[in-house]
């Protein structure tokens, strides 16, 4: 994938405080409803990278599904963001380091409680989760970095899913099918001939929708890394991070 922050925009402080993670922050004293709404969104969002990392801590599948909703559950209902500080930044981090903090203290009393039938979990589409989870290749590697590559293919699916929608809404899905290709090569792998030819158009209309659906993609994926930070200042670091976990 191309540099992601080149062309993109910048978001200024005042749009970014609408981001979800920031608003997590921002809103848990003065408005907790505005926080634990924009909280749940990023749970339903972010909840399979916690799944891949408990089956690769050696969780069974059924314990893996049951412990990630419940872990969210309590998230939402407790008072598990008072330690969500504001220097604490990034969604990622302190969403991993509350996880193992509920799986050390909390999850022997959870299973106790769930063979006693008093659990309640939060509502998560989990149904494909294994099947998921078992053509990753996770041999050799520990549950943080799964959890972390997890995280950003999430991000990157995500990106992928608004771009395609946008076309699709656009009444150009045939389009995006045939120029989507071009978001994983470099500009010399690009067969313009070919793209212009396939969608009946000179090669010069090809080229500059390559150059747009890039820059689209670009921009749509700095956006989700946009709502799980917590301040404009730590985009950039994040998306070279994350990238160079899908590196490895």
């Amino acid at each position: 994938m191309s540099s992601t922050s080149t062309g993109a925009p910048r978001p200024s402080h005042a749009w970014f405080v609408t981001t979800h993670w920031s608003v997590v922050l921002s809103a848990r004293d003065k408005d907790p409803s505005k926080s634990v709404e924009a909280l749940e969104k990023l749970c339903r969002t972010y909840w399979y990278p916690l799944y891949a990392f408990a089956r690769r801590q050696g969780q069974s599948p059924a314990d893996a599904e049951d412990l990630t909703q419940e872990f969210f559950a309590r998230l939402l209902q407790k008072d598990y963001l008072q330690a969500a500080a504001q220097e604490k930044g990034r969604f990622r981090t302190f969403l991993l380091v509350a996880f193992k903090r509920f799986l050390a203290n909390e999850w022997d009393r959870f299973r106790a409680q769930k063979r006693g039938g008093g659990a309640v979990h939060v509502s998560l589409e989990t149904e494909n989760a294994e099947e998921r989870y078992g053509i990753e290749a996770v041999e050799g590697v520990n549950a943080d970095r799964v959890f972390e590559r997890r995280w950003a293919l999430t991000l990157l699916e995500r990106t992928m899913n608004r771009l395609r929608n946008e076309f699709v809404s656009a009444s150009k899905a045939e389009e995006f099918e045939r120029l989507k290709s071009s978001l994983t090569v470099q500009h010399a792998g690009i067969s313009y001939a070919d793209i212009a030819r396939d969608l009946r158009i000179n090669e010069g209309a090809a080229r500059v929708a390559v150059h747009r659906l890039r820059k689209r993609y670009r921009d749509i994926f700095r956006d989700e890394i946009a709502q799980t930070v917590s301040s404009p200042e730590e985009i950039d670091a994040e998306i070279q991070y994350l990238l160079s976990i899908l590196g490895e």
